[in-house]
C-alpha cells in the first residue's frame, strides 16, 4: 500500500511528536525531514555539497536537536539547490510500499501534493518559544525572538515557504494536550485510510 501522511508547521508546534505518534500507531515509516536540513547546516563546508552527499549516516548524530543548528537548518533551506538535491529522496521515503509520514515544512505543498493526509501542526509564537525554552533552556525571551526570526524566514523565503496546503487539517495545539493532538490527527488518518479503502 501506497500512503503518504504530510504533516506540516513551525517549529516546536508538536508535528514531530504527532509524526512519530501517527507512525507507530499506524505502522509507517517516519522522515524527519527537518532532519536532513539540520544535516546540511551542521556541516563545514559547501551546503549544496552536502546536501548533495548526504547519507543515512548524517541523520543519526546526536547535536543535531540543539537551537544552534535549527537555524543554521533553516538558513540552509532557503537555498535553491540545497532543497533541490533533497527533493527526491524525500519524494522516494514518501511513496515507499507500507505507508510513510513524513514532518517538514513544505510537504504537503511541494514533496507530496498527492498525499493522502495532510495536516498543519501550528501554535502561537509564545507557546512554541516556552516549548523549545523548556527543551534546550537558555533565555526565554530570546528563544521567542528567534522562534519569530525562524518563522518570519520560513515563511518568508521564495522557494517552497511554510504554509499550509489548501486542503491540509489545522491542528492548533496552543491549548491542547499532547493526547488530544494526536487523536485528531489519527482521526483524519483514519478517515483517509477508509476513503482508500483495502490494498
Amino acid at each position: 500500500m501506497i500512503f503518504t501522511v504530510a504533516i506540516d508547521g513551525p517549529a516546536a508546534a508538536g508535528k514531530g511528536t504527532i509524526s512519530r505518534a501517527m507512525a507507530e500507531r499506524f505502522g509507517f515509516a517516519h522522515l524527519d525531514t527537518g532532519s536532513l536540513y539540520r544535516a546540511v547546516g551542521v556541516k563545514n563546508g559547501d551546503p549544496v555539497a552536502a546536501a548533495r552527499g548526504l547519507t543515512p549516516d548524517d541523520l543519526e548524530r546526536d547535536d543535531l536537536r540543539s537551537l544552534a543548528v535549527g537555524q543554521a537548518a533553516s538558513r540552509v533551506a532557503v537555498i535553491p539547490e540545497v532543497r533541490a538535491a533533497l527533493l527526491e529522496f524525500q519524494r522516494r521515503f514518501a511513496r515507499r510500499e507500507g505507508g510513510a509520514v513524513l514532518d517538514g515544512r513544505d510537504i504537503g505543498t511541494v514533496i507530496c501534493p498527492e498525499a493522502e493526509v495532510k495536516l498543519y501542526v501550528t501554535a502561537s509564537p509564545e507557546v512554541r518559544a516556552h516549548r523549545r525554552w523548556l527543551e534546550l533552556g537558555g533565555d526565554e525571551a530570546q528563544v521567542l525572538a528567534e522562534v519569530r526570526e525562524r518563522d518570519a524566514r520560513d515563511m518568508g523565503r521564495v522557494d517552497a515557504p511554510l504554509r499550509p496546503a489548501a486542503d491540509a487539517v489545522l491542528i492548533d495545539t496552543s491549548e491542547m494536550t499532547i493526547g488530544e493532538a494526536v487523536e485528531l490527527a489519527a482521526a483524519a488518518v483514519e478517515a483517509a485510510l477508509r476513503r482508500a479503502g483495502p490494498g
